[in-house]
């Protein structure tokens, strides 16, 4: 009897290879880019910071402090409260762009002009900013800790600090936690790697 090779129909294969790549990209989430590049120091432990019900403060190696909180509805009630104090009106648009916004470091006397302009424009700005104040006298960064702390209480509070940022700049982030009334926090670190002795 003569041989003949299977042929073999890859026309399924191919259509679930392609449905499952449309699947992954349409759940996937990406990751807003951060306002700062922060180098990490390393340490041992294991213990993993959640992706939501977060509040983040970041500080960058040249000590600018950047904040964060997750959730958009969250984020949008705590940027009104600081509109009202600080007696500035957002549009919707501002708003809109506010809530899908990862990180920033600006004071809030330049937070309509930063949220109004492009993103190029933005990113020129944040690099300008010497971050948001959190000195005694102005100390803004009091403010937004307050406001995430009223209106997400259950939220985890971590500091992500750069591993060249000066030990008084982290002592005040701290300070301010604690100030708030915030005594449990985490410090964001890299993992080490190899075995710890």
């Amino acid at each position: 009897m003569p041989k003949n090779s299977p042929s073999i129909d890859m026309t399924p294969m191919v259509d679930l290879a392609f449905l499952l790549v449309t699947f992954f990209m349409l759940i996937s989430q990406f990751r807003a880019e951060e306002a700062a590049v922060v180098d990490m120091p390393s340490s041992v432990s294991d213990l993993k910071i959640p992706d939501k019900d977060l509040m983040m403060i970041l500080v960058d190696k040249e000590d600018h402090i950047y904040f964060t909180i997750t959730g958009q509805e969250t984020r949008l009630k705590v940027l009104n409260k600081m509109g009202e104090k600080y007696k500035v009106v957002f549009n919707e648009e501002q708003q809109k762009e506010f809530s899908n916004m990862a990180s920033f470091g600006i004071p809030m006397s330049q937070m309509k002009e930063y949220l109004s302009a492009g993103s190029t424009e933005r990113k020129k700005m944040q690099e300008k900013s010497e971050g948001i104040p959190s000195d005694s006298t102005a100390c803004e960064l009091c403010d937004w800790v307050f406001y995430g702390r009223i209106n997400a209480p259950t939220f985890r509070v971590a500091i992500k600090g750069d591993q060249q940022t000066s030990y008084p700049k982290i002592r005040r982030v701290m300070d301010v936690l604690q100030d708030k009334k915030v005594n449990r926090f985490n410090l964001i670190t890299n993992m080490e790697t190899g075995t710890a002795e």
